[in-house]
């Protein structure tokens, strides 16, 4: 899939979404709650925003992803994008998920091209999360950061947007079923919200 159709099908989903037009999706896309109805955390939720860094390789578009650190409060050890809250000082959630990004993996915003944003998602953890989606311009230099990400790599694109890999999963937490979406890829266990976000990106990025 070339950079002219991804920025085409993004920003044709933003403009159906500010016209409020519906568009049908798998469940799970609005939040962690969709599939768990007990997950739905309270009404004073925490903007977030995070970005969805597709690099344009030669051989192949790919998206850039981290796995962050055992010891961290939230989603520790987990598989996610760069990003986090939105600051009272960003100025929108792109200039927060550019932030977080350099802040987190060294990723400078000189080599991210924005090209909109995805429907948001819930996590149970309280937050709303705008997925920011930018193209990445090789070569660049990651530099992680220790205290929050154990490792980054990069899934191709067109194995985490081929629908054979989304796998709905369920596992018991406090004596309650938990579904949710997952792509396991080369070792690397990629669920929950993040796999959410990436099947929404499948859905927009898949319309005939």
């Amino acid at each position: 899939m070339d950079r002219q159709l991804i920025s085409t099908r993004i920003r044709e989903d933003e403009a159906r979404r500010a016209r409020d037009v519906v568009v049908p999706r798998p469940a799970s896309l609005g939040g962690d709650h969709s599939l768990n109805p007990s997950m739905m955390p309270g009404a004073d939720l925490i903007p977030a925003a995070v970005l969805v860094p597709l690099v344009d390789r030669p051989e192949g578009m790919t998206v850039l992803l981290t796995q962050r650190t055992d010891h961290l409060h939230d989603h520790a050890g987990q598989v996610s994008f760069p990003g986090g809250r939105v600051e009272l000082d960003d100025v929108s959630h792109e200039a927060a998920a550019l932030r977080e990004t350099e802040e987190e993996v060294g990723l400078k915003s000189d080599r991210v091209e924005l090209v909109g944003r995805l429907d948001y998602y819930i996590v149970r953890s309280g937050y709303k999360v705008t997925p920011v989606v930018g193209f990445v311009r090789p070569p660049f230099e990651i530099k992680p950061d220790p205290f929050e990400v154990a490792d980054v790599f990069e899934v191709p694109l067109s194995f985490l947007m081929d629908t054979e890999n989304h796998r709905l999963a369920t596992h018991m937490e406090k004596g309650e079923e938990r579904s949710y979406y997952e792509m396991p890829y080369n070792g690397f266990h990629i669920w929950g919200a993040t796999a959410g976000m990436l099947v929404n990106l499948s859905t927009v990025l898949n319309v005939l």
